[in-house]
């Protein structure tokens, strides 16, 4: 029932799409014809942006709303909240792409936001049911050394197939090897290190760097200047966790085996080729590979091509993926589920939220806050609890308009990546560490962090609430971190 709920709203704002509206167009393999068509795609976008009323304070009620039941909803009505929390997120998710359309005339805000959650869920869902085949077990004595060693290589992985692949490669293993001593903080490393900082070095690691590839950003940009942050990063928060295990003694209930192999054990490994398609089906956008077919609209081309090829790939993955290995990893759909339902209501109530951000951003009056300092923790702050990847689209926006620079121009962002404009190195660079680094400071705030949460909860670990996770863990143990590097890497310019 909850499938065919999730399907029919999504059907719903599939119409949303196919309505009559000014800017669409089809693709065209001719360069100039597709530069002319993006010039009056943007120059429609410009004229859109006058005719339509914002979105006014008020309407960001709702995304408030469901960031309050995510956070209480486990904890004081567990029982309602499980059973219930699609329609809640449903509900409050057309709730205010009712009001976009109907009172503000506006289906670009709604679009936009459609395009962008089925972007974000065939990723997930091809990386979540691909790796759920694989199955890793490594046959050696979970040790504080050893799980470093395995988070170290995560953070590393990351930047290969992403923090979503690479979370779905190692929670269960990572699990698996501390059987018996596992314990929530253990979870929550590898949500800070695997599904988060970890990605910093490349346009694959994370999200928001993807979309600054897209914009024009230069591949290899990110791995020059995020290098070392990335690497004081990780080592701080390893050598913590490393603290925080050594004081683990326990072994619950588990009979440890009295010698180990020392060995790693795979099952299902024809489904690195499935992670090897969903991997490549990233770089299928046309605005990287101009043969790609797309929809031109409000200034943006969108293709749907990657994401076809990535549902598919999550079918044929289950389909054939080896039994033995998906019950190893007791694999199910319920992680995967409750990320398509949360994150539509995400997707569908924060719309309002990142618009008055962006417009106060643009503004003359917030143009006097466009500093490094203010990017960093704008940026990082609100990455938290908005989708990281908006929230780096609209403040990297914000500083080139600044600078008299557009971000729809590849161009131009190319420039401002290569310091062409003042301080917009620095900017970017602040831009960049904020979004991927502070994606850990809630559960919401990235797609992986969420899923190795249910991930954890389906395999009998009670995960600390919403606020449990903030105030015990994040703050205490990142806040530092971030403060470190901003002073480092953005007051000192090291």
């Amino acid at each position: 029932m909850q499938i065919k709920l999730f399907l029919a709203t999504l059907a719903v704002l599939v119409s949303i799409v196919i309505m009559p509206t000014q800017g669409w167009a089809e693709t065209s393999i001719d360069t100039n014809e597709a530069q002319t068509v993006q010039h009056d795609a943007t120059a429609k976008h410009q004229e859109h942006q006058v005719e339509h009323h914002h979105a006014p304070g008020w309407t960001v009620i709702p995304f408030v709303i469901l960031l309050t039941m995510i956070a209480t909803g486990p904890l004081f009505y567990e029982h309602f909240w499980h059973k219930n929390y699609p329609k809640v997120a449903i509900a409050l998710a057309l709730l205010v792409v009712a009001y976009y359309i109907f009172a503000l005339h506006n289906t670009h805000g709604p679009i936009h936001a459609l395009f962008e959650y089925v972007q974000f869920i065939a990723l997930l869902s091809s990386l979540y049911i691909a790796s759920g085949g694989i199955m890793i077990d490594v046959d050696r004595k979970a040790t504080p050394f050893a799980n470093v060693l395995l988070l170290a290589i995560g953070a590393v992985i990351s930047n290969l197939i992403g923090t979503t692949g690479a979370s779905m490669l190692l929670i269960r293993p990572f699990i698996r090897l501390n059987r018996g001593r596992i314990k929530p903080y253990h979870i929550i490393f590898f949500i800070f290190v695997v599904s988060n900082v970890g990605g910093s070095l490349t346009p694959i690691g994370d999200p928001p760097l993807f979309l600054g590839f897209l914009k024009g950003v230069p591949f290899f940009w990110t791995l020059t200047h995020n290098l070392i942050p990335w690497i004081i990063a990780i080592t701080l928060i390893c050598v913590l966790f490393y603290l925080f295990d050594r004081r683990n003694k326990e072994v619950d209930h588990f009979e440890q085996p009295e010698s180990y192999t020392q060995k790693v054990n795979l099952k299902g490994t024809k489904n690195f080729f499935w992670l090897a398609l969903v991997i490549g089906a990233v770089f299928l956008d046309p605005n990287v590979i101009s043969w790609v077919p797309a929809i031109h609209y409000d200034g943006q081309k969108f293709s749907f091509l990657r994401e076809i090829i990535m549902f598919a790939v999550a079918f044929l993955s289950f389909k054939l993926a080896s039994k033995e290995a998906l019950k190893a990893n007791d694999f199910t759909f319920e992680p995967i589920r409750e990320v398509a339902f949360i994150f539509i209501g995400i997707f569908g109530t924060m719309m309002p939220a990142l618009e008055l951000v962006s417009n106060f951003a643009q503004s003359e009056t917030g143009a006097a806050y466009i500093t490094a300092n203010n990017l960093y923790w704008g940026t990082g702050l609100l990455s938290g609890f908005l989708d990281n990847a908006p929230t780096y689209l609209n403040f990297l926006a914000a500083a080139m308009a600044a600078q008299g620079a557009s971000i729809s121009n590849i161009t131009e962002v190319a420039a401002f990546a290569s310091g062409e404009y003042e301080n917009s190195v620095l900017a970017l660079k602040a831009i960049s560490i904020a979004a991927v680094f502070f994606g850990a400071m809630t559960y919401i705030g990235n797609g992986p962090n969420f899923m190795v949460k249910s991930i954890a909860e389906q395999m009998g670990i009670k995960m600390p609430s919403f606020f449990g996770y903030i105030i015990r863990f994040s703050f205490p143990v990142l806040i530092p971190i971030f403060i470190l590097t901003w002073i480092l890497f953005i007051v000192f310019k090291i």
